[in-house]
This record gives C-alpha cells, structure tokens and sequence, in this order.
C-alpha cells in the first residue's frame, strides 16, 4: 500500500490543560506558545510534514480561536491542495446529544463522518500537547510488518518514574500484555528490569477497525471513552496488539520526549532551549519545526554607554524573536517571543516571554512566565519577593512566578 496517500492523521488538540492555569485560561494547550516562535502543535504537524503523511484532521474543542487561526494562517500554507494534501481543524460535532468530547476516543467518534469520507487504509491518532521529534512512517512500517490491528507508541522510562505514566507490558516480541494505569509496580521490558514503556498516546489503526472499535465504545454506557483507559486495554489477547518504541529524529545522544503539561515542565523545556548544547534541537534543516511565520523586523539591540548604571541593551545565553527591542536592558537565559520590549536599566532572568511584552525601566523579573501583552511598569520587580507574588500571580512550589494574558501591573 502507498503509506503515505492512504493515511489520514488526526491530531486531538480539544484539551483544557488545566495544569498550565493561567497559561491555558484563554487558549487550548496546544496553541501555548513555545520557544519564542513556536507553538505546542507544531511539533505535532511538523512531524507529520517532515514523515509525509500531509492528510491531517485536527478536532478541537475548548477555547479554539486562538489554534483555528494559527493552523488557517500559519501552517496551512504548508499543505497543497493539488496534491489532495490538507490539515482542517474539526469542532465538536455533539453526536452524543448535547455532549461535548468525552474522551480521546470519543473525540475520534465524534468525527468517524470527516474520517469515512476520506477512506483511508489506515489512521494515525496523535496528541497535539507533546515536544518531540519523530518520523511516524517508522511506526507505519512496523504496523504492517507486524501485521497489527494498533499499534501503541511507547517511549522508554526508568522503572522508578513509570508510576506517573500508562504502562505498556510486552512480551519479547513487542506485543503488548497489558496496559498499566500509572501502576505502583510497573512491568519492565523483556531482558531490562530498569526499564518501562511508557504510553505515548500515539496510535496507528487499521481504519476499519478503528471504526469497529468506536462504535462498540460509544454505546457502552460504562466506558470513559478513551483509548488507554477503555479501548485498548480490552483488545488484549484478543487482536494484535504492538508497541513501538519510540525512535527519536532529534539526532541526540539522549531522546526527547516531553509532556509540558505543567508549569514547571513547560518552563524546564523552555529554558533547555538556551543552552549552549540543548536537548532539543531546533537548527537540523533536514527536519524543519514548521510554525506561523512572522512578519516583523530584525531583533534590535540598542545602547551601549558608559552610564554609570550600565545602560547596555543585550541578551546572553537567550532566544530572541523578531520584532523585539532590547533598549539599554540586560537580559540573561531567557525565551523572548515577538514583539517584546526591553526597556533601560531593566533586567530578565531566566524568564519565558510571550508576544509584546513590555519590561518598564529599572524593572526586575527573574523566573517567571509573562504571558502576551504583559505590562511591567517601571522600577516594578517580579520573582523576588515571592510571597508577595503569590497575592497577586500564579506561583508554583518551585517558585516559577506566572502572570496572566494582558496584565498590566
């Protein structure tokens, strides 16, 4: 079969994020700003671009705006139609009454219409909330060697951090046993007892039975309707079941694989980024992170006297985006996206910046995540007096300060 013509891909990209708080307040997870330039889905398309399999379906859900107009604005413009290439963002279409999607499987449901009416041979199911590098023809390909009905993508964790992951066990084979559910006592790989496969919440079906499967699903009143917790793990020992490990495109000695589910993890992999030697790299021209370009200027770096305060506009050990302005302000291990201002005798440590930002004069932030249009007036300081911040912003246990869209101190 053509592995590239007769798959259609979905991207479920309809999740809250809740655990991002202030940062998914006005947008779904997926479209949180990455990177300076980037967003969360991205690597999700990206991948898809990059392995060929350029038939994307995107259901989404809540608060959707913002990740409609990046995908009809920015990555749609990698797609040819003429060559029956697409990616389309699907709504609810509330084929269960008045239900919004209940589960990643029901959300698959919900759009078996968009799906039938493209008739593909086989359908990848990929999150939209993960930060990773991978081919998925790979996955493809083991598919149908194996001659599996799904296929599961599994990335390799320590025995010791497994609890907080679905785990996959296999025999040594690579078919999957049983599926765990963030266990106490994870089962280890055939051979390695320090080694778990943990869930990726990627899959490739076999379009009729995934067609099968879901109708089944969605008439079983007790189901949550969601793949790892309901559907799988009742095909076990029943069809064939594979996992794939995961095979990284990132051309590190160490694979990356990250859910930046939450705020610490977000700013983690975040501040990787400005590394010298970064986990995650985003310069390899053989597989591009496809994103909305940006239609700004250069960043400007302006000021550099002999004030006896040091009014020296520069940035050290960052990422800065086009558009922005360092006038006579420091700033050290820091992402700066598009558009942010930084203004004299201003210092920016190890912060995470999104669009048009403004840092006032003499102005201190360090260890914080200033979401879009943020205001920080003058002489204002930020990350460190943290108790203060608490009465006023979002602040984690390890200390990562967080203001929301648009606030003006």
């Amino acid at each position: 079969m053509n592995t590239v013509h007769n798959i259609v891909t979905l991207i479920l990209a309809g999740g809250k994020g809740e655990r991002l708080g202030p940062l998914t307040v006005h947008r779904a997870k997926p479209a949180v700003h990455f990177g300076g330039i980037y967003r969360i889905i991205d690597f999700a398309v990206s991948n898809c671009i990059n392995s060929g399999l350029t038939r994307i379906l995107v259901p989404i859900q809540y608060r959707s705006r913002s990740l409609n107009t990046h995908i009809r604005d920015g990555l749609a413009r990698y797609f040819n139609a003429t060559r029956g290439e697409f990616i389309e963002a699907l709504p609810p279409q509330q084929r269960q009454g008045e239900l919004w999607y209940q589960g990643t499987a029901d959300a698959v449901y919900q759009n078996l219409f968009a799906l039938r009416e493209e008739a593909p041979e086989l359908v990848v199911v990929l999150a939209g909330d993960h930060i990773y590098k991978m081919d998925y023809r790979k996955m493809v390909e083991f598919h149908l060697a194996n001659g599996a009905e799904v296929t599961c993508g599994a990335v390799e964790v320590p025995k010791g951090e497994a609890s907080s992951f679905g785990v996959l066990a296999v025999d040594e084979a690579g078919r999957i046993v049983e599926f765990q559910e963030k266990p106490r006592e994870p089962k280890t790989v055939p051979g390695d007892p320090n080694t778990c496969l943990a869930s990726m919440g990627i899959y490739v079906f076999r379009a009729e039975s995934l067609y099968e499967l879901l109708e089944r699903d969605s008439a079983d009143p007790d189901s949550s309707h969601d793949f790892g917790r309901d559907i799988l793990p009742r095909l076990v020992g029943t069809r064939p079941l594979f996992a794939y490990r995961f095979v990284d495109a990132n051309k590190k000695a160490t694979k990356y694989w990250r859910d930046v589910g939450t705020i610490d993890a977000f700013f983690d992999a975040n501040l990787d980024l400005v590394n010298v030697d970064p986990l995650l790299n985003l310069y390899d021209p053989a597989w591009p992170i496809h994103t909305r370009a940006v239609n700004m200027p250069p960043p400007k770096f302006v000021f550099d006297d002999a004030h006896p305060e040091g009014r020296v506009g520069a940035a050290t050990d960052s990422i800065v985006s086009p558009g922005c302005i360092v006038s006579g302000g420091r700033v050290r291990r820091s992402v700066l996206s598009p558009g942010c201002r930084i203004n004299s005798f201003s210092l920016v440590e190890e912060c995470v910046l999104f669009d048009n930002v403004v840092i006032g004069r003499h102005a201190r932030v360090r260890r914080a995540i200033l979401d879009k249009d943020v205001q920080i007036p003058e002489g204002a300081q930020v990350g460190w007096d943290l108790e203060a911040d608490r009465k006023r912003f979002t602040v984690t246990d390890s200390g990562i300060v967080v203001i929301g869209k648009g606030t003006v101190l």
